[in-house]
């Protein structure tokens, strides 16, 4: 059987492979996600809520649901969301990050199946999953629709499928490039490259072409007075996230 064709970057994966024994520092490279991690799982949570009627006041409200957290770095995402009880895999195209990951959960005492994998790979194997987590990683891959047409294809019918990414746009230039890696000096310089941004109107598109149904947006946006991030749903123009389903049958 032929290998799927991969959509990973080649180039993209060496970065995030070179800041790996970092994932846990909350004051290191990945300090823009500890502090944006919050706003992310209200978000995710809310949606997953939403959609398998849960009550996030409940112990262990995710019990039952099978989540792929892909692009999962050292497991920002993949942890909070086992410690509510769903099933997780956690699949980075990146080697260096996986025992990284494994080492914190297993430290953390949580259970997350956490795997050197890509989005196409997984889809080939027949894998499913009722949520895919899909955060901060369209940007940095070499063919979107084919990389969200394998997300889609990792979704069971009714899935709810998240995604966020960047706005492209003069202002997202300034904040995420200019601001975030050479004034505050965030991330290491070249982590995003500006061209490859999308604009929620794109997203919306491509996920559409994926075969899913975009049912929400919302905007990421960081307050300097207070230094944390809240969610908007007006303000899209730099940090974003969308929700899609699958369609039933």
């Amino acid at each position: 059987m032929q290998a799927p064709q991969s959509t990973v970057d080649p180039a993209e994966v060496a970065k995030f492979e070179a800041m790996a024994a970092e994932w846990w520092d909350p004051a290191g490279k990945f300090r823009p996600l500890h502090m944006l991690n919050p706003c992310r799982l209200d978000y995710i949570t809310a949606q997953i809520a939403a959609e398998f009627d849960r009550d996030l006041a409940s112990e262990l409200p995710l019990a039952g649901l099978r989540l792929l957290d892909i692009g999962c770095g050292g497991g920002l995402l993949a942890e909070p969301m086992a410690r509510l009880g769903a099933d997780v895999v956690g699949a980075d195209a990146a080697a260096g990050n996986i025992p990284v990951a494994r080492i914190h959960a297993e430290q953390s005492g949580l259970t997350v199946d956490y795997r050197h994998s890509t989005a196409e790979e997984l889809a080939a194997a027949g894998e499913t999953f009722d949520v895919v987590l899909n955060m901060e990683v369209v940007e940095h891959v070499a063919d979107p629709l084919a990389y969200l047409t394998a997300c889609r294809d990792l979704l069971k019918p009714g899935g709810l499928h998240i995604c966020s990414t960047i706005n492209r746009n003069p202002k997202s230039f300034a904040m995420a490039i200019v601001g975030a890696e050479l004034v505050m000096r965030w991330l290491p310089r070249g982590t995003h490259e500006w061209s490859k941004f999308i604009t929620p109107d794109e997203l919306f598109e491509l996920l559409a072409r994926a075969g899913l149904t975009p049912v929400d947006r919302k905007g990421f946006v960081f307050n300097p007075l207070s230094w944390d991030w809240r969610l908007s749903s007006r303000d899209l123009s730099v940090n974003y996230v969308t929700a899609s389903t699958r369609p039933q049958g």
